[in-house]
């Protein structure tokens, strides 16, 4: 109950950035003619996010399954390299293995790299319970606002702003906990140059992979200098 009480705290930015969002999607659901049921399921199984936007468009027209699976590829195809940091770790919590892959989302990644678990907690039922957690913020959001979305008219215009603030604060809480600082600048800089060349629609896989690429190379190097170092 601790271990629960501890993930509770840390993921309290999310509950306030999910519930917001999840209202906003339950009510753009709600609004193409479904209701919460569909918002609470798709949120079950579905989990994406921006992804889940995008899927009331396309419940609202005839879109083909390929086109579906490529948008969803490029708009979460980031996810792959998040997964791939945490491999082992999620693999040594046994049958909870499948669904912290299902459940790593961006929020849940960010609160995985820069919460310090303390000795007393089992590090794997505190990352699962933020894990958790997080899903059920969502969850809840979603199927409240397609609920009220039925009843009361909302204006949510700028909400998801709500999101941007969340990162916001993660991002300057990493920075000031980390001893180096060149992987956050390296990330900056790639999805700048990106965003430049790509545009916002196809900037953050090309981002993703070429933050991936430099960090391994500077690792190799940092490496090959401490060696020499000795």
């Amino acid at each position: 109950m601790k271990a629960f009480k501890f993930a509770f705290r840390q993921t309290i930015p999310v509950l306030c950035g999910y519930l917001f969002l999840g209202l906003a999607f339950g009510l753009l659901l709600q609004e193409a003619g479904y209701n919460f049921v569909w918002a609470f399921f798709s949120s079950i199984f579905i989990y994406a996010g921006s992804m889940q936007f995008i899927l009331v468009t396309f419940l609202s027209g005839s879109v083909s399954f390929l086109s579906v699976a490529v948008m969803t590829l490029s708009v979460n195809g980031r996810h792959i390299f998040y997964g791939l940091s945490f491999l082992e770790r999620f693999k040594e919590m046994g049958k909870r293995y499948p669904y912290m892959i299902f459940s790593l989302t961006d929020e849940t990644y960010s609160l995985l790299c820069g919460t310090k678990i303390p000795n007393e907690f089992n590090k794997s039922d505190v990352s699962f319970y933020m894990a958790l957690l997080d899903h059920s913020y969502w969850i809840a959001g979603s199927t409240l606002g397609a609920l009220l979305g039925e009843f009361i008219p909302f204006d949510m215009t700028g909400v998801d702003f709500a999101m941007t603030a969340l990162f916001t604060v993660i991002f300057v809480e990493q920075w000031l906990a980390a001893k180096s600082h060149f992987p956050a600048i390296l990330g900056a800089v790639s999805a700048t140059a990106c965003l430049i060349i790509f545009g916002a629609d196809n900037f953050i896989l090309p981002s993703l992979i070429v933050t991936v690429l430099g960090l391994l190379v500077w690792k190799r190097f940092s490496s090959a200098a401490k060696e020499a170092e000795r």
